[in-house]
């Protein structure tokens, strides 16, 4: 879990620093469906804030923007292994969001 969640702070880290992301303030989470983990924080003010655990199905609360994948996945994600259009394109990542805010993480991706 340790290194999924240096794994996410990068990602997620990367994309809050983009231009694109300045003003975003909306909560995230990622499942990670192998685990049974649910990591959930905030995108605000050009960074990721409190990060956190959680086990599936503990929390009812939905998400502005809610990611699923697998560990090996989100590793495979950061470092290089693995594309997020692609994997987005085959299922092996899914990504949930309103319509505004899909297109806004469209340029960011």
């Amino acid at each position: 879990m340790k290194e999924c969640m240096t794994a996410l702070e990068g990602i997620l880290g990367d994309l809050a620093a983009k231009p694109a992301a300045q003003g975003l303030d909306r909560s995230l989470s990622c499942r990670l469906t192998d685990l049974g983990q649910v990591v959930r924080g905030r995108l605000a003010r050009g960074s990721v804030r409190e990060l956190r655990t959680e086990s599936d199905g503990e929390s009812l609360e939905k998400a502005d923007i809610r990611l699923t994948m697998t560990s090996d996945d989100l590793v495979s994600l950061t470092d290089g292994r693995l594309s997020f259009g692609p994997a987005w394109a085959s299922g092996r990542v899914k990504l949930e969001a309103g319509l505004r805010d899909m297109l806004r993480l469209r340029s960011l991706l």
